[in-house]
């Protein structure tokens, strides 16, 4: 008995650093990894090896042609767009006819939102890309795959994972020092943003921004003097990363600033 209250008066005040250092970090560590595998429905678009759609309702543009986003593509309906807000999470999605299926799973990556037809009435569906969709099938069944149209599939969250890529700030055409828009890229993890805040330079106060559309956050103020830091929080789990002073003193529309950091 001794021995267990002398490891009670060790272990206790290890606990609490512990807990204070997470919650300095920005709360405690969620995963997004979900093990469940949920129904929904799928089609493809675009041609049968193409990478997808052209920019997308999450404001994305060119980044969707290139890597890591090429070929990995996809549309949801409103249930997993959230209005925006579900942009950037990424999903593995699997068709289950074992004759032309294969076990394994593509992940794809929320760029754009499919609002009629399949993907009306509440329904679940993912539209994606012609090469997405074949990376279902089994070897050499793709073709046959995206023949069936509108196939029935399991899918799943799964961490977005961009190697070698720090989290990126993009300013949106038509910024000025009152009106200042900014487009998250290459967010491991969550993916998604559910909060956005900026701070001044010489500034302790952490100005909140709006979500507009898409991926796309702005803050109307001003003037507003930069360097920023930029703080986002993700919708899923409510993890929290703070770039400091990643945006420069002498910014510039439609340029891309990139962060030291990522949550991976």
């Amino acid at each position: 008995m001794e021995g267990r209250r002398h490891l009670a008066h060790f272990l206790v005040p290890v606990m609490l650093v512990l807990f204070h250092c997470l919650m300095a970090a920005g709360g405690p560590l969620h995963h997004v990894v979900n093990p469940h595998w949920y129904p929904a429905t799928a089609t493809w678009y675009g041609s049968p090896e193409g990478d997808g759609s052209d920019g997308g309702a999450c404001g994305y543009g060119s980044l969707v042609d290139v890597k890591p986003f090429r070929a990995r593509v996809g549309a949801v309906s409103p249930v997993l767009f959230k209005s925006g807000e579900g942009c950037g999470a990424c999903y593995k999605v699997r068709c289950l006819d074992k004759s032309i299926c294969s076990r394994r799973a593509a992940t794809v990556i929320i760029t754009d939102e499919c609002p009629g037809g399949y993907c009306s009435n509440g329904r679940t569906h993912f539209d994606l890309s012609g090469a997405a969709f074949g990376r279902m099938a089994i070897a050499g069944a793709g073709g046959g795959l995206r023949n069936r149209g509108v196939i029935s599939v399991i899918y799943r969250r799964t961490p977005c994972k961009y190697p070698g890529k720090n989290i990126a700030f993009h300013v949106n055409e038509g910024s000025t020092d009152y009106w200042l828009s900014l487009l998250v890229e290459f967010e491991d993890g969550d993916g998604d943003v559910g909060s956005m805040h900026i701070r001044e330079v010489n500034s302790n106060e952490w100005l909140e921004m709006t979500h507009i559309w898409g991926a796309n956050w702005c803050i109307i103020g001003g003037p507003l003097k930069g360097p920023f830091s930029v703080k986002l929080t993700t919708l899923s789990t409510g993890r929290s990363l703070s770039a400091r002073e990643v945006i420069p003193s002498n910014w510039s529309p439609k340029a891309t600033y990139t962060s030291r950091l990522n949550f991976y």
